[in-house]
């Protein structure tokens, strides 16, 4: 896992070095415990303020170097806004903007988290925490040589100034396996494939036996065993073996029905026969990413404890145009019994997906499921980058979703389903065929996917817009943000440990 800075809590008091960074209104106004410290430096901000024409909007920053009287290197002063109307996420965005003003090459900063009329609240303060050691987050274990300027602070350390430090760090402990988890999906998303191949993804979901997380890998036999041909067709052309990883929470009684959480975890995704073109390919690396998601939900979940059962299960496969890989107008027959015509071979994760989402519904009897995965282009020319599509069989599921999607600032848009696209999947010789075309083509991936989970509540969660390629806010500078699990520990938080 990448490294981060120490973040550490304590009383508000005046650092000897470093950075200090402070927070004021769109008035200006500093709190008072903030005022004290800065003591006539406070002026000084006045000043400053209005020769640069700081207004304290949010997000904005007035940056004084070297500041009066203070011993500090450097004073920040970040606005705020108006902090009634701040929410969770805003806070996380804030601590991803201080974070963005401490200089490579520092090793000490402190951050007063305190709002102009009072302190900040335990949830506040782990909120702005997280912003911090996500906007810390970089992935450069592969070069042998790096820019100043592209450095994230290393060895660096965060006091967080506060009310209550023994209450805000234990809190801090807790939800700070967030940060951790997010951290570990995107490590995972970015690896390269020559590395990250389906056995050795399989090997570091297993690291969540230390959490207390049961985990089981089924090889290739297993699978075979099982009927999972859907899935093992994909990956019979590539040299790594196909894997399938199961992983268990039990923080509920034990007779509570799971929820379970799927992700397609295509490690490399050439298109197979029906190969893609050479341009950009290397991106298909992250064709994972809804695995990895789902390992590291599993891994916040355990960390903090969670008062549900959890089922996370991860289809591991490459996707490669070997002499035995899967042809164009081969058929399948899956787990399920349905059977599929290939008539894309780049269309595999729906392949993958639908054994793995029968199994989950058969064996776990799951309280719902939702599924992660990188499936189509077709949605990032519907949505953009800035939601994720969802697809769903159950109003309720749904709504939850996109409140805490709001909640989260990982934002989903419901799409629709129906027997008109459902048709367009109809095969002459097979059950049903693996694309519909052009048309509708997230939609017609996800008819697919719906018929592998019987009555079970259900959502889909075409990511291929916000897992690669993610776009540069103030917590991600990251090719691939993590997305999904605040997204999740959010839903579970909120509407399933009451």
């Amino acid at each position: 896992m990448a490294e981060g800075p120490t973040i550490g809590f304590s009383p508000f008091s005046m650092p000897s070095a470093g950075v200090l960074i402070v927070f004021c209104d769109d008035a200006l106004k500093l709190g008072p415990a903030t005022r004290g410290l800065l003591g006539p430096a406070a002026a000084l901000v006045a000043r400053a303020a209005a020769a640069d024409r700081f207004k304290g909007k949010s997000g904005s920053a007035l940056d004084l170097m070297v500041p009066g009287n203070l011993k500090v290197a450097r004073l920040v002063v970040l606005g705020c806004g108006k902090p009634a109307d701040m929410k969770r996420k805003d806070f996380v965005k804030l601590g991803g903007i201080a974070m963005g003003k401490v200089p490579s090459g520092a090793t000490a900063a402190t951050v007063v988290a305190e709002l102009p009329n009072k302190a900040m609240t335990i949830e506040q303060t782990t909120a702005l925490a997280l912003g911090m050691r996500l906007r810390a987050y970089t992935f450069d274990r592969y070069k042998t040589k790096r820019k100043e300027e592209d450095e994230a602070p290393r060895g660096l350390k965060v006091d967080i100034g506060v009310a209550d430090p023994a209450h805000t760090r234990a809190a801090w402990n807790a939800r700070g396996t967030l940060a951790d988890a997010v951290v570990l999906t995107r490590d995972l998303i970015n690896e390269p494939a020559n590395v990250l191949y389906p056995a050795e993804f399989a090997r570091r979901a297993t690291a969540l036996k230390r959490l207390g997380v049961a985990v089981d890998v089924l090889d290739v036999p297993a699978m075979k065993r099982l009927g999972m041909n859907a899935l093992l067709g994909v990956g019979q052309g590539s040299a790594h073996d196909s894997r399938l990883v199961l992983m268990r929470w039990n923080g509920a009684k034990r007779d509570a029905p799971p929820l379970a959480f799927i992700g397609k975890g295509v490690c490399f995704d050439t298109g197979g026969i029906s190969i893609k073109p050479a341009a950009n390919m290397e991106d298909m690396k992250g064709d994972m990413a809804g695995a990895a998601c789902v390992v590291g939900l599993m891994h916040a979940l355990a960390g903090r404890k969670a008062k549900v059962n959890a089922i996370g299960a991860i289809g591991l496969v490459e996707n490669m145009p070997d002499g035995k890989a899967q042809r164009p107008g081969d058929i399948v027959t899956t787990m399920a019994g349905q059977t599929i015509e290939i008539i894309n071979t780049d269309a595999e994760g729906r392949l993958v997906l639908a054994d793995v989402l029968h199994y989950v519904a058969s064996k776990y009897k799951p309280k719902f499921m939702i599924d992660l995965a990188t499936l189509t282009g077709a949605i990032m020319v519907a949505l953009g980058q800035q939601y994720a599509g969802l697809f769903c069989n159950d109003d309720k599921l749904a709504e939850r979703l996109a409140k805490a999607g709001e909640a989260s600032g990982e934002r989903v848009w419901r799409m629709p389903l129906g027997p008109e696209y459902d048709k367009m999947i109809d095969s002459k010789f097979a059950d049903m065929k693996n694309t519909g075309g052009r048309w509708g083509g997230a939609i017609t991936a996800a008819q697919l996917l719906a018929r592998f989970v019987g009555k079970t509540p259900w959502a889909h969660l075409d990511i291929a817009g916000t897992a690669l390629g993610s776009p540069q806010t103030e917590t991600n500078k990251s090719w691939s943000a993590g997305w999904g699990v605040q997204l999740l520990d959010r839903l579970v938080e909120d509407y399933y440990e009451r």
